[in-house]
């Protein structure tokens, strides 16, 4: 698949693993409003393929992405250019996105990690949002973000104090699902995503609309939600594989039909 100016884009065929890679190594994957536009045209052409999971990560060892420009910083209306559109975009995005976070995980960059479905993490990364020292705020609702995962006191002490936390501190307040050992980082993220891109397509797409559903619904109208989730994936053909597979002892082959 051809790569984008400061993406790279690679698609497994046999798995459905497709892969965004942030590719700006000068600026430590640094977001701007071209990287930004990369990003979502990026994954715009994996959903053309039979996309199951979509991996997002930066290109070298010492960032994931470091944050923002200072650049594009300048006025509000650059904020609402680059930054916003693809923090949605990721979080409305069909199929998981998993975040693989190998080294710096700052400011907008951290953002993005949040919009993401799942993140992984080596033990070697970094998070924050430094943006109060500049005299600001995270500009694409990191403190929403970390508020719903871990509560408003978290998220106000990562935005007001604007310091760096490990990734075990990190993991411990429900920030990162997992965190592996530098030279084990690459072979488990490898097992986890083959794992989830080996699952029923329609099931996990149908979670994950289930789980984004629940973020803002009340719990009768998300229950409601799940129940027609439930219905129509009854008449699915990957559940008449999966409960046959259950009764014959063996493993299903999901097609996403």
């Amino acid at each position: 698949m051809e790569d984008l100016e400061t993406v790279l884009i690679e698609f497994d065929e046999t798995s459905g693993v497709g892969t965004i890679t942030l590719n700006r190594p000068e600026s430590l994957n640094a977001l701007n409003d071209q990287l930004s536009r990369d990003i979502v045209t990026g994954l715009q052409r994996l959903e053309e393929e039979e996309l199951r999971v979509a991996v997002i990560e930066g290109v070298g060892e010492k960032a994931f992405c470091a944050g923002a420009d200072i650049g594009g910083f300048s006025s509000e209306s650059s904020v609402e250019r680059s930054e916003r559109p693809v923090h949605t975009f990721v979080s409305e995005f069909p199929v998981p996105v998993v975040a693989k976070i190998d080294g710096y995980c700052l400011g907008g960059g951290f953002e993005l990690a949040l919009a993401c479905d799942l993140r992984l993490a080596s033990a070697d990364s970094e998070f924050g949002f430094p943006e109060v020292n500049l005299g600001l705020l995270p500009g694409a609702g990191g403190v929403q973000f970390v508020t719903k995962l871990c509560g408003p006191a978290t998220a106000m002490e990562l935005a007001m104090r604007g310091e760096h936390v490990s990734a075990e501190w990190a993991a411990e307040e429900g920030l990162v699902n997992h965190v592996y050992s530098p030279d084990q980082f690459e072979s488990e993220v490898d097992d986890f995503v083959a794992q989830l891109a080996g699952q029923a397509p329609l099931a996990i797409r149908a979670i994950k609309k289930s789980a984004r559903m629940a973020v803002d619904a009340g719990r009768s109208e998300g229950r409601q939600y799940d129940r027609r989730l439930f219905n129509e994936l009854l008449t699915t053909d990957d559940f008449a594989e999966g409960a046959a597979a259950f009764s014959e002892d063996r493993e299903p082959e999901f097609e996403g039909r």
